[in-house]
C-alpha cells in the first residue's frame, strides 16, 4: 500500500486530497495544526492524523519522523498555506514574516526533512502547491507572488538534484478553489492609498468561476501517479486558459493587459486572468 503524507489536511484542497487518496488504497498520513478537531478524517481506516506546524523546525523534525515509523512514505504533499492580499505599505513585517515561513520555509523545511528516507529508497515524489499566482501576478498580492514564485523556482532547481536519486519533485498551480480561501485562509491588509485599487480586485475576483476541490485533488493524484518527467500542472480550467495565455502572448504583453485592465474605470474582469488561491492548515 503506498502512503502519501500531506501537510494543510484540515479542509480545503488538503482534506479532499485525503479523501481521494484513501478511497483509492493510499495509506495517508495527514498532518494540521490541530488534529484533535478533526472528526471527518477519523472515518477513515487508512488515514492517520498527526500534528504538524509548518513554520516550526522541530515539529516538522518530530511529526516527520513520527510518520516514517508508521509506514515508508511515497510521496510528500507540501499543500499548507495561505494568501495575503495588500500594498506593501499596508502590510507589517510580522505578516510577511508569518506568509514566507509557512508557504515558503515550511515547503523546504518538510522537503529536506524527508531528503534521507526517499534517498535511501532510491524513489519518491514530492508535490508543492503553489498557485496561479506563482505562474503570473497580479497587483496586491506582491508577498503572496513572492512566496509562489520562489517555491517554483527553488522546485525546478531541486529537480535536477533529486533526479540523481530517482526522486522526482512536481509543482500544482491551482487557479480559483470554492473552499474558504476569503474567509480565514486569506488575510486582507488595507492602505487608504491603494483603496480604489483593493476594490477593483476584489470585485474581478467575484466573477472567477472556482473549482471543486475534488477536481485539483484529481490533479495531484495523477501527479503522483503518471510516473512523467514533468514539473508543472496547471489546475482548473481558470488556470489552464491564464496560464495558457500567458504563452500565446509572452509575459511583458501579458503584464501590460493586466495594467490595463486596473488602469481604466471599468471593472477589472478575472474572468479570464484569475487571482491566486490556496489554502491554509
Amino acid at each position: 500500500m503506498p502512503t502519501i503524507f500531506i501537510t494543510g489536511a484540515s479542509s480545503g484542497l488538503g482534506k479532499a486530497t485525503a479523501k481521494l487518496f484513501a478511497t483509492r488504497g493510499w495509506q495517508v498520513m495527514a498532518t494540521m495544526r490541530h488534529p484533535e478537531q478533526e472528526t471527518e478524517l477519523t472515518q477513515l481506516p487508512s488515514v492517520h492524523l498527526l500534528p504538524l506546524d509548518v513554520t516550526d523546525p522541530v515539529s516538522i523534525e518530530s511529526t516527520v519522523q513520527r510518520a516514517l515509523t508508521l509506514a515508508p512514505v511515497d510521496v510528500v504533499f507540501n499543500n499548507a498555506g495561505y494568501g495575503l492580499i495588500g500594498a506593501l505599505e499596508a502590510v507589517s513585517d510580522e505578516q510577511i514574516t508569518q506568509l514566507v515561513n509557512t508557504n515558503l520555509l515550511g515547503v523546504i523545511r518538510v522537503t529536506k526533512a524527508f531528503l534521507p528516507h526517499l534517498r535511501e529508497k532510491k524513489s519518491g515524489c514530492i508535490i508543492n502547491t503553489t498557485s496561479i499566482g506563482g505562474l503570473i501576478a497580479f497587483p496586491l498580492y506582491s508577498i503572496y507572488h513572492a512566496t509562489k514564485w520562489a517555491i517554483e523556482g527553488w522546485s525546478e532547481s531541486m529537480s535536477f538534484e533529486l533526479a540523481q536519486h530517482n526522486i522526482q519533485i512536481k509543482t500544482v498551480s491551482p487557479g480559483g478553489i470554492a473552499t474558504d480561501f476569503t474567509g480565514r485562509s486569506l488575510v486582507v491588509a488595507e492602505h487608504k492609498a491603494y483603496g480604489h485599487l483593493l476594490q477593483k480586485l476584489l470585485s474581478g475576483q467575484a466573477n472567477v468561476q472556482f473549482s471543486p476541490p475534488e477536481a485539483i485533488a484529481e490533479v495531484i493524484y495523477l501527479a503522483a501517479t503518471d510516473r512523467k518527467d514533468q514539473l508543472r500542472y496547471p489546475a482548473g480550467a481558470d488556470a489552464l486558459a491564464t496560464y495558457g495565455h500567458r504563452l500565446t502572448v509572452g509575459p511583458e504583453t501579458f503584464r501590460q493587459e493586466v495594467a490595463s485592465r486596473f488602469a481604466s474605470d471599468q471593472e477589472a474582469s478575472l474572468s479570464t486572468l484569475s487571482a491566486p488561491k490556496n489554502n491554509v492548515s
